[in-house]
């Protein structure tokens, strides 16, 4: 009996038939496509994406060299190297983040106590170079400067969030 309807299927071509209504049903549906460049999908509020350096509205950077970022790192993406200023305070001397060990769990910025390091919404970078994954303290501290506003609006509303 089952070769007999396995048979029947094969030629009346069943299968096909069955393949092409969804085809049909769906070919008359809107499209959903987000044609990017143009336009922009709707982005989470708790997204991460590319690391900055924050600085106070003296000009002086937040981070004093606590190295919990560093220490909570669970891909040990962040390297620090601190030194003591003439002033008695700490500060980094080098402040790099491997971008292609980093997996955007936001740890280092929930560790950091000055809010020095902080992950912005910013997801629309990439690297043509060798070297170009390490975002050294310069690189880090010019996206802090860059994208300040953004940061400062992201935190307040994640303040009232909470």
């Amino acid at each position: 009996m089952s070769f007999l309807r396995n048979w029947s299927k094969t030629l009346l071509l069943s299968e096909l038939r069955g393949g092409l209504a969804v085809t049909f049903r769906n070919m008359l549906r809107p499209k959903v496509t987000v044609q990017y460049p143009e336009e922009k999908a709707p982005q989470s509020p708790r997204f991460r994406g590319l690391h900055a350096l924050r600085r106070y509205p003296n000009g002086e950077e937040r981070c004093i060299a606590c190295k919990l970022c560093e220490a909570v790192c669970p891909a040990l993406a962040i390297t620090i190297e601190s030194d003591i200023r003439d002033d008695g305070t700490r500060r980094t001397t080098r402040y790099d983040i491997d971008l292609f060990k980093c997996i955007y769990c936001g740890f280092c910025e929930e560790a950091c106590p000055v809010d020095a390091i902080v992950e912005t919404r910013i997801h629309e970078y990439h690297m043509e170079n060798r070297g170009e994954n390490i975002m050294t303290k310069d690189k880090l501290l010019a996206v802090g400067d860059r994208y300040e506003a953004m940061i400062a609006a992201d935190k307040a509303a994640d303040a009232d969030f909470r």
